[in-house]
This record gives structure tokens, sequence and C-alpha cells, in this order.
């Protein structure tokens, strides 16, 4: 899904954008401060990009721009990290030649996002915009996350990737995904460290009965969430290097299951009885039976699900979705090679 800008630059310490179904939004660049009445608007994270950039020590100026986008808002295919990356992509190119590296990019929009946004997200959906393609990282060095790209087609080995909006909005979902963070920081405390990368998993098994008296028990499930899935995350980058994908399709739904059963982000605790993305993981895997993967797709607890399916099931799986979400809530993903790019 594509996020394009048609992009006028000009003398002005003004940036204009108008995307398509969206009001305009001026934003002032002699002006970047933080303003709490922008907190979640495209306004904000414009001013908190050029912020960005300027604390970078790189330039800045103005530009028009209209946007067109096929990246549903609030429904957890990264909107917000994909309109930071194509701001960010228009001031790189518009007044640094081109020469901020993705990186520095994703940093840029990450800033943006945290401080003018008013959302605590951490790098990856910034760097997956921002690189392209599919993609391992390693965050041990958040300022020099390690990136490995895997030129990788699905198509190819018989799969279609498919992804299901469940019309669930993640626009008022902030502390739901805040909470994830704060319990899993809580529970590395206890263990003597900042972030659960530098606990000990052995001594954090060891230390359950404890934890459960000062940690909540989600918090002690996400912990083992965690530990599970960094690891799995290395195991699947190692399946798609060698072209397994029966491996890979396992890890995707083990850990799919894990992300449903201890991370628990599959609905809003705030609104129980909404369980857009419970019921389409089930109607998916009542669909395809087995031979496929099915997940929740992003930061979960409303939006999205993602499906790796044979492509001679494609066309059933799109119709049944459809009947239950609606006309194009399924749609057949294909991920391009390059993030953030100039066209013309």
């Amino acid at each position: 899904m594509d996020l394009i800008g048609i992009v006028h630059f000009h003398d002005e310490p003004v940036v204009r954008i108008k995307s398509e179904g969206y009001y305009p939004e001026t934003v002032d660049l002699n002006d970047l401060s933080v303003r709490r009445e922008e907190r979640e608007t495209s306004s904000a994270l414009v001013r908190g990009i050029a912020e960005g950039f300027s604390l970078a020590g790189l330039n800045i100026g103005g530009f028009d721009v209209y946007i067109t986008s096929e990246v549903p808002r609030g429904s957890g295919l990264s909107s917000s990290a994909a309109f930071e990356i194509l701001i960010g992509t228009i001031i790189n190119y518009g007044y640094n030649s081109g020469n901020v590296d993705a990186v520095t990019l994703a940093h840029i929009g990450q800033y943006a996002e945290n401080v003018y946004f008013g959302k605590k997200s951490g790098l990856m959906d910034q760097a997956a915009s921002s690189v392209g393609g599919l993609v391992f990282m390693d965050f041990f060095d958040p300022e020099n996350p390690v990136i490995k790209n895997h030129n990788f087609d699905f198509e190819e080995y018989g799969y279609t990737i498919c992804i299901t909006d469940t019309k669930g909005s993640h626009s008022d979902l902030s502390d739901e995904y805040s909470r994830v963070a704060k319990e899993m920081t809580a529970v590395a405390k206890e263990l003597g460290c900042d972030y659960l990368r530098d606990a000990d998993e052995e001594e954090f098994y060891r230390q359950i009965p404890r934890l459960r008296g000062v940690c909540s028990d989600r918090a002690v499930l996400r912990a083992m969430h965690f530990f599970d899935d960094n690891r799995r995350a290395k195991q699947e980058s190692e399946a798609l290097s060698s072209r397994n994908t029966a491996e890979f399709l396992r890890l995707v739904k083990e850990s799919g299951d894990s992300s449903a059963n201890l991370l628990q982000n599959l609905f809003s605790a705030k609104r129980p009885d909404e369980q857009n993305i419970p019921i389409a993981l089930a109607l998916s895997k009542h669909i395809l039976g087995e031979g496929c993967a099915v997940r929740v797709h992003g930061g979960g607890f409303a939006g999205t699900i993602q499906a790796i399916i044979p492509t001679d099931l494609t066309e059933t799986y799109v119709n049944e979705m459809e009947r239950l979400f609606g006309k194009d809530s399924c749609c057949k993903l294909k991920i391009r090679s390059e993030g953030g790019a100039k066209l013309l």
C-alpha cells in the first residue's frame, strides 16, 4: 500500500498539506514548538519532523503537498509512520539533496510521533517504512539498529499476503500501547535491568513466584511473550534466508498465538464487547485450515489481521472476509523493495 505526495516547493516558511478526504492543514515553520492542541494531528507530525531535521543540523523549507493514500488511518498499517516518512522524504530531497539516510529519517519520524503527536511508539514502524522491503531489525542499540533486508517474494513460492481491515480504529488506543511497554519495563526493573532485552531469561522464570507479588500477572505473561518472540524474530529471518517457507509460516503462526495468549493485544480492555480481530482470526482459520498463517497485524487491540495463504485460496478468502467486514476490507499486499523515494 502506497502513500504518495505531489509536491511544490516554495520560498515561504510554510508547509501546506491537502490529504485526499481530509481538510487542508497549514504549519508555520517559524514556530516549531510543541502544541498541546495539535496532539494526534498531521500538523503535529509535520512540526515535529521539521524540528527533528533542525535538531540534526539539517535543512528545512516550505512546500505544498497533495497526498493520496491506500493506507487506512488508524487501521494498524503504520499509517502515521508512513506519513512521517513521506514528509521526511520530501524535506530530504527538497532541502538536503537526498543525503539523509533511512535510519536517520526513521529516528526523526519517531521523535515527531513521541514528542509532538503524543504516542510513545518505538522505531520499528518508522524503520520499516523508510527502509522498505521485508526486513529483520535488531534494536539492541536503538541509535544504530541492525537491519537486514530479505529479497524474498512470497508469490514465487505460491503464497499471497492478505491484509484485512476489521474496521476497528487504533486512533484512541495510545494508552493500551503504552501499558505494554510499561508492564514489560516493570518486570525488567524487578530483574535489575532497564529493559527486558538485558534480563536473563532463566532468572526471569526462576523469579516468577516473586514477580507475581509485585507485578501484574499480565505483565509476567507479556514478558514471556517478549523473550519468546525476540528469539522467533531471529528464527524467522533465518528461515527466509534459507527459503524454508514451511518453517517461516510455522513461526508466524506461533508468534500470532503468543500475541493472543501472552501479549493479549487482540482487543481493547476498555471495549471487551468489540472483538473484531478475534472474529477475523477465527474465521480465517476456519476458511483456510492448515498450510497458511494468520495473525494480528501491527500493534493490535484493533485494526487489521495478516494472512499468508496459498495463492489458489486467495479469491475464496477475500470474498469471505469481505462478506463479514465489507467491500474492499481485504486486499492483497505486495511488499516493495524500496522505502521512501523520489519518483520524478
